[in-house]
């Protein structure tokens, strides 16, 4: 897997499960650059097929639609989707 981290502020462990091609992905990635959030992302549709699948089953856990971008805080709860608000607020803002 093609996992990225990228530094910064950190607000627990933030693993967001993103496509190359979604523009809601792409805001919440800038998003939390803006905010100064330290977090680890994975484009899932660069990915070979057998990791795309095994993602999708850890995505499938915390995001029963399976859709995108999908937020995992400290393996303890999901943000689904383009959250702005929720975002600024996990970062203290």
């Amino acid at each position: 897997m093609n996992l990225k981290h990228v530094e910064g502020i950190n607000k627990g462990h933030i693993m967001l499960y993103a496509l190359s091609t979604c523009v809601w992905c792409r805001k919440t990635k800038a998003l939390f650059d803006e905010l100064g959030l330290d977090y680890y992302y994975v484009d899932v549709d660069l990915e070979d097929e057998e990791t795309q699948a095994v993602l999708r089953k850890e995505i499938m856990k915390w995001n029963r639609s399976c859709s995108f971008p999908t937020i995992v805080i400290d393996d303890e709860r999901c943000i689904p989707g383009y959250e702005p608000l929720t975002i600024k607020k996990l970062a203290g803002r």
